[in-house]
């Protein structure tokens, strides 16, 4: 059974720091690269970090270039989405994405950043 379970969202302060995880069981996890997406309240659901599967390059939505970034552990099935520097427009709930999920979406994991 194909799942990615996303985790480690909270409610933190504008500059400051979560490092979200995405643990993935199913499939060949090493085979596959990986993205982030967020939707904020109100909005729709955008890109923010992806991460290829052979090489491990990656690239980011400019809204987020510099202060998050994208890696993964391919021992522990595992991605993350290190985010500093957060400020309010981040606040949304972060979801993880793989070709393998097909349309399917996790449960997502929330993020607010505010005072």
């Amino acid at each position: 059974q194909v799942q990615l379970v996303e985790s480690g969202g909270g409610l933190v302060q504008p500059g400051g720091s979560l490092r979200l995880s995405c643990a993935a069981s199913g499939f060949a996890f090493s085979s596959y690269g990986f993205s982030w997406y967020r939707q904020a309240p109100g909005k729709e659901r955008e890109l923010v970090a992806s991460i290829t599967g052979a090489r491990g390059r990656t690239s980011y939505a400019d809204s987020v270039e510099g202060r998050f970034t994208i890696s993964r552990d391919n021992a522990k099935n595992t991605v993350y989405l290190q985010m500093d520097s957060l400020k309010p427009e981040d606040t949304a709930v972060y979801y993880c994405k793989s070709p393998p999920m097909g349309l399917s979406w996790g449960q997502g994991t929330s993020v607010t950043v505010s005072s």
